[in-house]
């Protein structure tokens, strides 16, 4: 189970999407260098609002490139960068991988995956409708996220586009992500 990096994105003011860029430093305990959602307590504005101490579980922003296609058959046309994610990923189901998953790209860097990204009214403000698409309800009334996964960074380290990811899995009983 292993993947690729597509594209990496970052800005420095809080804008919806983010620029793609040749490569992006991720800082053990921060997040990305140079992002506005860098920090050791949490940056999004809405999780700020309603308690800023608290830990920032939201440091990289992952997208798998897979659900472009999968909206671009409803209508909508996303590329890497444009749901505010810092790094674009193919060929892994992000979705799939439980709590706790630690995710190895390139020659060092490492994250461990925290949750699921809760997609917001912001979506629907960078193309309307988007927003369900993203996030729905599966056959048993359970709320479906597609928007990616949150993660921290336990290891810093430079990543570009073509780098591998590889993926290892928790030990023990493995738990489905929850949003973050």
């Amino acid at each position: 189970m292993n993947g690729v990096v597509v594209a990496v994105s970052r800005n420095e003011v809080y804008s919806f999407t983010k620029p793609n860029r040749e490569s992006i430093t991720l800082l053990a305990g921060l997040g990305v260098e140079g992002d506005v959602h860098a920090g050791v307590t949490v940056k999004h504005r809405s999780r700020v609002a309603q308690d800023p101490d608290q830990p920032n579980l939201r440091q990289v922003h992952l997208v798998h490139e897979e659900l472009f296609a999968e909206v671009a058959d409803a209508g909508f046309r996303v590329g890497a960068g444009e749901l505010g994610e810092n790094i674009t990923t193919r060929g892994l189901d992000l979705l799939g991988l439980p709590t706790g998953t630690l995710l190895r790209i390139g020659e060092q860097a490492v994250v461990e995956v925290t949750g699921l990204r809760n997609p917001c009214a912001q979506i629907d403000g960078f193309q309307h409708g988007l927003l369900k698409q993203v996030v729905g309800r599966d056959g048993s009334g359970r709320t479906v996220r597609k928007a990616g996964v949150m993660s921290v960074v336990t290891v810093g380290g430079v990543v570009r586009p073509g780098d591998a990811i590889r993926v290892e899995l928790p030990q023990g009983v493995h738990r489905p992500l929850e949003r973050v």
